[in-house]
Formats: structure tokens, sequence, C-alpha cells
């Protein structure tokens, strides 16, 4: 078997929730800016410009994590940091035309909240199953949510939105800390690729055993 590398196994971004969720963000985005504002809205293009930033930052920190965990690390806060931008703009969507914004637990909330176990059966976010499996998977992390969203007027468009964000913004600290944790745990490239020359070089028993024999 071949030795194994000092890369560790990275760039499977569409496993993660987070990402899941982003990409749900974005459709959501995209389809809410085109029902409810304006054609050259400068908010609209700021808020998929947003959408976006928050998907793509997790795509390109993925991949880049196998050899640098402080490049990944800045992404997925650059990541976060944007859909915390787009979070503010669906709370001021709200605040600015009289509108209600869901408490946390509401019985709405937390029926978005419920929405993410149907695209594939449970949540990755928790690890567990939350709900019996009655439906085919879904094709897109934002099926569950399209019915709602070409159908419901704005308000409630939004508020799902901002139920979206916030669990997105939840999976991306935790993945963020878990980064942390490893490079605490295993340092960066450079202490990777010293540790793995190091360890080449020191010659097994058996191979000690026939230097010794030979030089005799």
């Amino acid at each position: 078997m071949a030795e194994p590398g000092f890369i560790p196994p990275h760039g499977n971004y569409r496993e993660l929730a987070s990402f899941q969720r982003s990409e749900a963000i974005y459709d959501l985005t995209f389809m809410f800016c085109r029902r409810f504002l304006s054609r050259g809205d400068r908010t609209a293009d700021q808020m998929v410009q947003a959408a976006r930033s928050g998907k793509q930052n997790i795509v390109e920190g993925c991949p880049v994590s196998g050899t640098s965990r402080e490049m990944e690390i800045k992404l997925l806060d650059v990541a976060r940091a944007s859909l915390e931008e787009l979070l503010n703009d669906y709370q001021d969507f709200l605040r600015v035309r009289g509108k209600t914004q869901w408490a946390k637990d509401s019985r709405e909330a937390l029926f978005v909240r419920r929405l993410a176990t149907r695209s594939d059966g449970s949540d990755g976010s928790h690890g567990s199953h939350l709900t019996q499996r009655t439906h085919a998977p879904a094709r897109t992390p934002f099926d569950p949510y399209r019915p709602f969203v070409e159908t419901r007027r704005a308000e409630v468009v939004a508020n799902i939105a901002i139920c979206l964000i916030r669990q997105a913004n939840y999976l991306l600290d935790r993945q963020i800390r878990a980064a942390e944790q490893e490079f605490m745990r295993c340092g960066g490239i450079r202490e990777r690729m010293t540790r793995a020359r190091l360890q080449a070089r020191t010659k097994s028993p058996a191979s000690t055993d026939r230097t010794t024999a030979s030089e005799r």
C-alpha cells in the first residue's frame, strides 16, 4: 500500500451542509430579487452578489484546505461575512415595509428548519435522521423551498431566507472552529511537510539491520 501523504483529504464541498444551505440561499435570493425588487435596483444586484459570495467562498475554501488551513479559514470567514450582509438586507426589507420578522422558535421558523431534511432525508448539520423519509430526494438544495418561494408573498419569502441564512451561518461558525482546531492539532502545510520528510528519512529496523550487515 502507498504511504499516506501529508496533504489530507479535501475538496468535496458539495457534501458540506454549509454549501448546500448557501446554494439554496443563492437560488432563493435570485428568485426573490426577480419577483419582488425592481429591475435595475442596485439593492437587488448587491443581494445577489452577497449570496454568490457566500456560496463561492465555500467552493474556493474547501479545495484549498488541503494545503492552507489559513486560507481556508479566511475564505470561510468571507463567506460568513457575505451571508451576514445578506441577512441584514432581508431584515431591512421587512423593517422598512413594516413587516414582521419571525421569532427564532416560531412555528413558521421551525417548519422552515425542518424543510432542510427534504434534501436527503436527514440534516447534515446534525448527523441524524430527523424525519421519516417519505419522498424522493430533492434534486437541488433549493428544491424543498421552491414551492414556497415561487408562490408566497414577499414577507414570507424574506423570512424563509432569514431562516436559511441563520442556519448557514451556524454551520459556517462550526466549520471555521473545526478548521481552527485542526490547525492547532496538526499545524500547517510546512509543518506537515517537515514531519513527512523526517519520517521518510527515518530508516526502519529492517533497513538498519541490512545496512549494518553490509558494512561488516
